[in-house]
This record gives C-alpha cells, structure tokens and sequence, in this order.
C-alpha cells in the first residue's frame, strides 16, 4: 500500500506525508475520530465558517513541522530521521485527547483532566500497538528528551501548534487580524545550546505574531457570545447529569451516557473503560442528546437545549471587576421570575466567570533572540513596539450570564 499519500489543504496548499508510520498513525481510529471534532467549539454560532476541525489542525500542525525541521537543518542544526519521525508524531498526536467541541468541554466530560493528560494516555496505549515505535515521540512531547529544542516546537510560546491555529482560525473565521507570517518565521528560528530562538531579524514578526494572538483572544477564542454558548452547553450536561443521578431516563448514546451517570477523574484514565468509551465520544453524541433534550420535560434542561439549537443564547456582561453578590442575586430573582423556576435552578442561567489573555510570559519560558553578536537577549528586552515586560500581567475581565 502506498502510504506516501498527498493531502489538498485551504490553508498551504498539498501537504505531504512522508513517513509511513506517520500515515499509520492518521489511520487510527482514535485519530480518525479528531474529524468529528470541531476545532472551535461552538464558535460557529459567532463565525458561521468555523467548522473545521482537530483533524485539519493536527494535519496543518505536522505540515508546519516538516517545514520547520528543513528550516533548521538548512542551518547546520543536526536532526536525524528519528528525531525528526518522532517529532512530527509528537506534534499529529499532541491533540488527540481532546473530547467532543474541544476546550468548550474539556473540565466536564471528565472532572479536572486536561486534554494534554489523555493525549499522553492515548500515546501510551497506541505505543503499545505500535510495539514502542511512539517512545521517541512520548519522550519529546513529555518533554524528557534530552534536546529540548524540539519539544518547543511542539510546545512553547512559538510551537508549531500557535502558528497552524492563528492562520487556520483567522481564514475560517475571516477574522484577518489573525493573520501571520508563518513561512518568515519559521525560517527565523534557530538552534543554540539545544534551545530554540529566534534571529534577531524575526524579531518584528514575532512581535506581529504576538499582537496577533491577543486579538484572536479577545475577537474569536474569549468572544463574549462563544462564552454565553459555552456557559449553556456546560448546564446542560450539568443538568442531564443531576436528572440522571435522580433516577430520570434521559436519551444518549452508550459513549456518552457512560460519562454522565459517573463521576471520573484523571486517575480513571488508567481504566481501559474509560478510554474506549472517551475515544467514541464526539460532538455527534452532544449535538444528538441536545436535540432529544429540547423536548425534556424538564424545564431547564428544555431551555437550555432549545437556547443552543435555536441560537436563542444568554444575555452576557463583561465588566473590568468582579461582580457584587448583590447584583448576582439579583439576577438570579430576575430569571426565576421570567422562567417560572425555583433560584436553584437559576445557577444553569446565571453564571460569573473570568476571561483571562496573557499574550506573553517569560516565566521560565521566554523567547530568546539570537543577536547578530552571537549574544542571547529575552524578548521583553529586545521589543521596541510592544512592551513585553508589562505584557505579562494577564488582561482579565469579568462576565455574568442572565436571560434575555
């Protein structure tokens, strides 16, 4: 079988696979399944064109990683064809844990797991089908390699993952303010000491690229009405599982009633249980369950269920403080008036939360420019048009969800 396969992408034209282990492993099932996810949660009720998915992402991901891999060598930076297999893959399965709508879900489905700690189960568990050709790329993406430049294309503050998302959200959204020099920077980066930097001369395009992801934050990623969205899908789900706890019957595909009638944390993932009916699970079991839901009996799940499918959403509120109890509580009156339902349930409605963007830390992760001297400089200490140093601090705001 040829496995040297051509894919046909929007955003870099044909991207080639030129490993047959790598191909190997975009036939799985469990990364199959990254199709049926959408990259952007339910931001599509904001961008209508933001349907892609985890699969494009990855696939874009691993394309900007060959890229970066020829870049590099073309410097006289040593990688060989096993450093350079294993890093691809590292990057392709760095998001294969992600559960149904991506982040939208990802503290739900599974109590306090982040996406990363499945993606290292995952890898594990694929690795052993795979009779251990996955060790360099668990290594890598763990971090526990001994060249820590190439985890830092997979993870850092200029990875390879930052520059697909940023160019591939900004032309399904058509948000342009996304947009970046991918190619310019990538050709920038460099090695020294086994770490990754930037030459001096890439130092406006990574500025531009950093402007650039604060204003996807705040434009697409922390848009007030994705929140809202995201705010009812969590209450339905939260609901589901309270009716369910009670002795309801409520409809759901096995995969997903698996999760909503148990409690799991990130010691369940060891269960072979758990991640067989986590890698069945996508947003077509969600989108399912919400459209029998609407017809609950149940008033609030009902509503919530009928909010999302109808893009009727929450009202929501974004202030530069947090707000007064007083005025939670009075919102909570507000909306067990209007709905006819007792101020327990009001909590499905009314929801306070913060919105965080830090476009930079240099908390033991800094960029660092490689100075025309042979010197090493931070960043924030070579920017001339953004100040890096009190781009620290995270903007935060604060919002509030009610009925409209």
């Amino acid at each position: 079988m040829n496995k040297k396969k051509i894919i046909n992408d929007p955003i870099y034209g044909f991207i080639t696979i030129h490993h047959d282990l790598v191909f190997d492993c975009i036939q799985l099932p469990e990364f199959q399944r990254l199709r049926r996810i959408k990259q952007l949660g339910l931001t599509s009720l904001v961008y209508p064109g933001a349907q892609h998915t985890r699969f494009q992402h990855v696939i874009g991901a691993m394309h900007l990683m060959f890229t970066a891999v020829k870049s590099l060598r073309s410097k006289d930076v040593i990688i060989s064809k096993e450093e350079e297999v294993g890093v691809l893959l590292a990057i392709l399965l760095h998001d294969i844990g992600h559960g149904p709508f991506s982040h939208s879900l990802e503290h739900s489905i599974l109590t306090d797991v982040h996406h990363e700690d499945i993606s290292s189960e995952l890898m594990q568990r694929i690795n052993k089908k795979m009779d251990g050709q996955l060790d360099l790329a668990i290594e890598i993406f763990e971090n526990r390699y001994p060249r820590p430049f190439l985890h830092q294309l997979v993870s850092s503050q200029l990875d390879m993952d930052r520059l697909d998302y940023l160019r591939r959200d900004s032309f399904y959204t058509g948000v342009s303010e996304g947009t970046v020099g991918i190619e310019r920077i990538i050709q920038m980066l460099n090695v020294k000491n086994e770490q990754l930097i930037v030459d001096q001369k890439g130092i406006y395009s990574v500025e531009k690229f950093l402007m650039a992801r604060r204003f996807m934050y705040w434009q697409v990623y922390l848009h007030k009405t994705s929140i809202a969205a995201d705010c009812i899908l969590l209450g339905a789900l939260m609901r589901a599982k309270e009716l369910i706890a009670s002795g309801k019957e409520l409809f759901s595909s096995p995969f997903l009633r698996f999760f909503l009638t148990q409690n799991l944390t990130k010691s369940d993932l060891q269960k072979d249980e758990v991640i067989a009916n986590f890698c069945n699970l996508d947003d077509n079991d969600i989108v399912s369950a919400l459209k029998v839901w609407q017809y609950s009996e149940d008033t609030t799940l009902s509503k919530l269920c009928t909010m999302i499918l109808q893009r009727n959403l929450l009202k929501i509120e974004i202030a530069d403080s947090p707000y007064s109890q007083a005025y939670i509580d009075e919102k909570k009156q507000s909306v067990a008036s209007q709905l006819g339902i007792d101020l327990a349930q009001c909590n499905y409605f009314v929801s306070t939360g913060q919105l965080s963007n830090k476009v930079y830390s240099t908390n033991g992760n800094a960029l660092k420019i490689g100075m025309k001297d042979g010197t090493l400089k931070e960043l924030s200490e070579t920017s001339e048009i953004y100040n890096l140093t009190n781009g620290q601090k995270p903007q935060i705001k604060y919002f509030i969800t009610s009925v409209k």
